[in-house]
């Protein structure tokens, strides 16, 4: 399964809201509602600083990642973002991939031929 980096703060009145119902029944309901969609909470924290919460979630694909995203952020209580993570495994696969890939302007880059389709 996908495994993501979440992190995310509360507006105003999600903090209201955090204050009635209690950080470690919010972290349960987490938990639960990531179940409920196939995924599993894998660690939940509270923090100070830039964010608020962070956490870490599988899913079972990236789509179910991105419906609770948006399920989130139409609360309007909340402000979040994950990313994917990958593992040091799956970085070894990414380096070995071949990829046609040439930079704007630019001739070869670095291991990948150079490639006259399009540019990012």
């Amino acid at each position: 399964m996908p495994k993501y980096l979440g992190h995310g703060t509360y507006t105003a009145e999600g903090w209201k809201g955090l204050e009635k119902e209690a950080p470690t029944r919010r972290r349960d309901f987490i938990a639960n509602f990531l179940a409920s969609v196939g995924g599993r909470l894998e660690a939940f924290y509270f923090t100070f600083g830039e964010y608020d919460f962070v956490w870490i979630a599988d899913y079972p694909d990236s789509i179910t990642a991105a419906a609770v995203a948006v399920a989130v952020q139409e609360s309007g209580m909340v402000k979040s973002h994950q990313t994917l993570l990958l593992t040091a495994k799956d970085m070894d696969a990414a380096l070995k991939k071949h990829v046609d890939y040439r930079a704007p302007g630019r001739g070869q880059a670095g291991r990948h031929p150079t490639s006259s389709k399009g540019n990012l």
